[in-house]
């Protein structure tokens, strides 16, 4: 059978795998070789909008097309958020994009020109953002795809199950990832993340949409970073950056130095390093507006981190949590996982720690 062409890449969250995900899927081995489907946001804590992991989301696919990818015709890789960087993200599918054909094909023949001799389409369809993809990726042809005239999507049944009654779209989903579904309404995860999603909602309700203002410390020293536990929801138990909202009569800098010392009670060998001696540490030139409008599922938050780098010492700071910080601790940068971090404060850590 001639097809299209050799690869195609297909790029989702699968939050979760559904049938229009499905239709796609197969429409799209009937015009190339072999699909690779790439996982994206394989790197984030769960929440409400991000509920599954990589692992569970392959474990759909595989539920779904367990003989073509038996087969080798469709390959399941996880794809990490890069929020602030699309250079980072796009290098990203490129990279994984390129280990899997020369994985896949003949390594000897591979070898010769790379991913070069081969031919490599994104698949899409009308309903996501696959016009903008494209524009990043003009060394790709591209495939547009029908939807089966789909009515719903995955944020539909998200929230439809994420209920005190959770409810199992069966119109919506195929037969193992609605037994998966069921299993995971029984779980502590659910019962964390529903939770959450009850926080979620009522917040705008008190609080407004926004926009509004925080402030975040990225507090650097010996390779290591000053992160807290969070205490409550939203986030209770991720890590995150000490920080908050600024108030009404306070400049943003000033936010920035007030959460740090209610968050983390940060002190050297005379007590608690005062306002003052901790401004002097903050690198100016190294601040950033972090904006992205869906960076906060509380509404429209916008943060500006500033960099604290300490001095250099063989010992750290103390530190102790406080406020709403379940603890206050030194991390070694090279050892942070993302999801273990809140909202997007691990792509800010990435942007400002040049990680």
């Amino acid at each position: 059978m001639a097809y299209e062409a050799d690869y195609g890449v297909f790029i989702g969250r699968f939050q979760p795998l559904h049938l229009g995900h499905e239709h796609i899927i197969r429409d799209a081995l009937e015009r190339v070789g072999k699909l690779i489907v790439l996982v994206g946001s394989a790197n984030v804590a769960r929440d409400p909008r991000n509920p599954f992991t990589f692992e569970e989301r392959e474990a759909m696919l595989r539920g779904s097309f367990a003989y073509e990818m038996s087969q080798g015709r469709i390959i399941v890789e996880p794809l990490d958020d890069h929020l602030y960087s699309d250079i980072a993200w796009v290098a990203e599918v490129q990279r994984r994009v390129s280990d899997i054909i020369l994985e896949d094909a003949n390594p000897e023949h591979a070898g010769l020109h790379g991913t070069r001799d081969f031919s490599v389409v994104l698949a899409g369809y009308g309903k996501d953002n696959t016009s903008y993809y494209l524009k990043l990726f003009p060394e790709w042809g591209s495939i547009q795809l029908d939807t089966n005239n789909s009515t719903f999507g995955a944020t539909d049944v998200r929230e439809r199950f994420f209920r005190r009654i959770p409810e199992v779209p069966y119109a919506a989903l195929s037969k193992g990832v609605a037994e998966q579904l069921e299993e995971f309404a029984r779980s502590d995860e659910f019962k964390a993340l529903l939770a959450e999603a009850e926080y979620l909602e009522a917040y705008p309700k008190e609080w407004g949409e926004g926009p509004f203002v925080t402030a975040d410390a990225v507090v650097v020293q010996a390779g290591h970073i000053l992160l807290v536990e969070r205490g409550q929801l939203p986030g209770k138990g991720l890590l995150a950056l000490p920080g908050g909202f600024v108030d009404k009569h306070e400049r943003i800098r000033d936010a920035a130095i007030r959460e740090l010392r209610e968050e983390t009670a940060i002190s050297d060998g005379k007590g608690q390093i005062p306002p003052a001696m901790l401004s002097s540490f903050i690198e100016d030139s190294a601040t950033r507006i972090f904006d992205a409008p869906a960076r906060s599922l509380r509404g429209r938050i916008i943060t500006h981190a500033f960099l604290f780098r300490l001095p250099e010492r063989r010992n750290l700071a103390q530190v102790k949590g406080g406020d709403d910080a379940a603890h206050a601790r030194w991390y070694r940068l090279g050892e942070l996982r993302p999801e273990q971090m809140f909202e997007d404060h691990w792509s800010i850590i990435e942007q400002m720690a040049d990680l």
